[in-house]
């Protein structure tokens, strides 16, 4: 047996679980692909168990946590069969150039159409009226959300003066103690369960300051910190993380709450975008 195949480990100490983490371990080997893309909660939810069960269980296989349990079992599942998808759920180790262009292609637009489905009018309304009403709007993200927060920012700062992105995370922590109920604070992250993330959230509710999260995961512990839950729809497995159909998705639930912001304060909006393209006008050829 392989110590560092889920499925050994499982099998190695299927006889020291308890009940509940038997019904966790027996879900697991009967539906390993699907976990690749839940989190703990939507895990406990579908076994019948509770979030702590999971955690058990993971300790029990004497793992760190969730996160390192869902990185063994795709590495698993991945050597179980070697010829099967690389970069996904549907592109396989023998397509050609085309066929990886034309499935990339695919799988990004059914990323847009599933978070245009996720999204709720409402969802989008009270985002816009949080951003309108906001002194200050703090972004919040770290690797690759990161990069989905600054260029949030890059956008914002075409039309609003007060939209701040700083990329050092401990920056990003300290402001976060300094939030007050007059900001906003919008958190960007796929899982939901980053512990920086969820300290930084809790921070800004402590402080009573509106937030917003953009997540794969309305039921994550950093959901539950915040006030508006933004879905983005795209499936993020372990071994694929900061996938480029992950940004997209969250791209483009600002870039809606943004035109929405901007059809609703069209003569300010205007004026600003003429300033802000004048501005580097001549820093073009």
């Amino acid at each position: 047996m392989d110590a560092n195949n889920m499925y050994d480990l499982i099998d190695q100490n299927y006889g020291r679980f308890t009940k509940a983490e038997r019904k966790v371990a027996d879900y697991v080997l009967a539906n390993a692909n699907n976990i690749l893309y839940t989190s703990i909660s939507d895990l406990a939810d579908l076994v019948g168990v509770a979030d702590t069960t999971i955690f058990r269980f993971c300790r029990t296989l004497k793992l760190s946590g969730y996160q390192e349990f869902k990185m063994l079992l795709a590495q698993s599942s991945a050597s179980q069969n070697s010829t099967n998808y690389v970069l996904g759920e549907k592109i396989e180790l023998y397509d050609s150039v085309d066929c990886v262009k034309k499935k990339t292609l695919a799988q990004n637009i059914a990323v847009l159409n599933e978070t245009c489905a996720l999204l709720t009018d409402q969802m989008i309304e009270q985002a816009v009226e949080m951003i309108k009403t906001a002194r200050n709007i703090y972004l919040f993200g770290i690797g690759s959300s990161g990069a989905v927060a600054y260029a949030v920012q890059c956008k914002f700062l075409r039309i609003l003066p007060n939209v701040i992105y700083v990329s050092d995370l401990h920056m990003q922590t300290m402001s976060s103690t300094l939030l007050t109920p007059a900001d906003l604070a919008i958190m960007f992250s796929y899982s939901g369960a980053t512990k920086d993330m969820i300290n930084i959230a809790r921070n800004a509710k402590n402080n009573r300051c509106k937030s917003i999260c953009v997540t794969r995961y309305p039921n994550s512990p950093l959901a539950d910190q915040c006030d508006v839950i933004l879905p983005c729809g795209s499936n993020e497995g372990p071994l694929h993380g900061g996938s480029l159909g992950a940004k997209i998705s969250q791209l483009f639930v600002l870039d809606v709450v943004c035109s929405e912001y901007i059809k609703r304060n069209y003569d300010q909006c205007t004026r600003n975008m003429e300033k802000t393209a004048g501005s580097i006008s001549e820093k073009m050829l």
